[in-house]
């Protein structure tokens, strides 16, 4: 079985595979940011904000003795009022940054390699173009987000830009300052997605491998369905994965993940994409709907807002995640 090594990615040739992520912008679905949140009882989010605050304010004791609790809170939700400090702790980006004084600051005043800035100008108006932040061009949210995509091109040139790092550094920029958002995307790019957005997509390649290995256990029918058709997972995988769902999901699920993503790493993604991928072609009945190739792709692009609902996906990727988490660990 391919698999990470050490730590790090074990390298593949790309080839001519990283066409599959050349829509990716361009797509015109619904806004998630329209489904309605999941409603907690007001005394419930009283409680987890007050059990937060104790762990944000207590965060290396935590960390040290009772990581298994923060997962389990992670698991419930974070509580919208402490999110984006919560995802600042969990991510690192507290610590870069505090290790990092004034850096951003040195990277947001300097001009930046102009063949950067084309593509990111072209693409801030493509981010949650329904959310308050992104709808007006030139607007705030839209300065911002050009601003710390910028700033990434700068700190790391080798890697430049890549479209997927978008919504990725939209959603940081809803819950925090375009300072600590930065900071927030460069333990992303480099933690939790190492190589995902270097120029050739060699480490998603070998993790859409991954992932149609682990789905062979999870679920045969769906895994034999996409190998006798031949379709490559980085056809319906790249979005997934590069963005983090962020594209993809509910909104209330998008955020439901991403508070389980920083806590628990990528095997979160990997979890989310192996139910889907099971419950879109996981039983004859829904392959047989499925002749072609064609049919298959717009399956997995238009999935059952069912299957993406949050409490569905909590539920079905702890139940489906024991061959992740031996894999990872």
């Amino acid at each position: 079985m391919v698999g990470r090594k050490n730590g790090g990615l074990t390298r593949l040739a790309a080839g001519n595979e990283a066409r599959a992520f050349a829509s990716l912008g361009t797509s015109h679905r619904p806004c998630p940011l329209l489904h309605r949140l999941e409603e907690v009882p007001l005394e419930v989010l009283r409680q987890r904000e007050s059990k937060w605050l104790d762990m944000l304010n207590n965060w290396d004791k935590w960390m040290a003795k009772k990581h298994k609790k923060i997962r389990l809170r992670c698991q419930k939700g974070i509580p919208p009022s402490l999110r984006g400090r919560a995802w600042q702790y969990l991510s690192g980006g507290k610590v870069k940054l505090q290790q990092n004084p004034g850096k951003f600051d040195e990277l947001d005043m300097s001009p930046g390699d102009p063949k950067w800035l084309d593509v990111i100008e072209r693409d801030l108006h493509r981010q949650f173009p329904f959310h308050e932040m992104f709808v007006s061009r030139g607007g705030h949210g839209q300065q911002d987000l050009f601003r710390v995509l910028k700033a990434y091109t700068l700190y790391r040139p080798e890697e430049g830009y890549c479209q997927a790092q978008a919504p990725i550094a939209a959603v940081l920029l809803m819950h925090m300052p375009a300072e600590q958002a930065f900071w927030c995307l460069v333990q992303i790019c480099e933690k939790y997605l190492p190589g995902y957005y270097s120029e050739k997509l060699e480490a998603i390649q070998l993790d859409g491998e991954i992932l149609f290995s682990l789905l062979q256990k999870v679920s045969p029918v769906a895994h034999k369905h996409l190998s006798r058709q031949k379709i490559d997972p980085l056809l319906y995988m790249t979005e997934w994965f590069m963005c983090a769902f962020s594209r993809t999901l509910p909104w209330s699920s998008v955020l439901r993940v991403w508070d389980m993503f920083f806590c628990e790493g990528v095997k979160i993604i990997f979890r989310v994409g192996l139910v889907l991928l099971k419950h879109a072609l996981g039983s004859p009945e829904k392959v047989k709907a499925c002749q072609g190739q064609y049919e298959t792709i717009e399956r997995l692009r238009s999935l059952s807002p069912k299957i993406m609902q949050e409490a569905f996906l909590v539920q079905e990727g702890q139940l489906g995640g024991t061959c992740v988490t031996s894999f990872y660990i």
